[in-house]
């Protein structure tokens, strides 16, 4: 069984930066694109960033793009999330999430598995 587990959230003030951390477990990664989708309170899940695990391959939302960076360790099995500059409409639990399909996609619609998520918090 596939288990992603996210960590590395917190509160944070606008400026600062952190970095999310998804570990994977379960499953073979090799062909599957792992991304990160944010939810704040009363609103929908929504794309952030995505990475193909074999190559490498990136897309990013355009309310992120130039501030977060997202790579994988795969000797590790684990996705990184790195976001700088964050600003208060950065907040809210982020969750990674797996997708076999091989182009990156956006909807949540696409992935299969999901974590638990984690809190990020950016005070102004």
């Amino acid at each position: 069984q596939v288990l992603l587990v996210e960590s590395g959230g917190g509160l944070v003030q606008a400026g600062d930066s952190l970095r999310l951390s998804c570990a994977a477990s379960g499953g073979a990664f090799g062909s599957d694109i792992i991304g990160w989708f944010r939810q704040a309170p009363s609103r929908e899940r929504r794309f952030v960033a995505a990475v193909t695990w074999s190559g490498g391959a990136t897309r990013y939302a355009d309310s992120v793009e130039g501030r977060f960076t997202i790579s994988r360790d795969s000797a590790r099995n684990t996705v990184y999330l790195q976001m700088n500059s964050l600003t208060p409409d950065d907040t809210g639990t982020y969750y990674c999430a797996t997708s076999p399909i091989s182009t990156i996609l956006t909807s949540t619609a696409a992935y299969q598995y999901w974590g638990q998520g984690t809190q990020v918090t950016v005070s102004s």
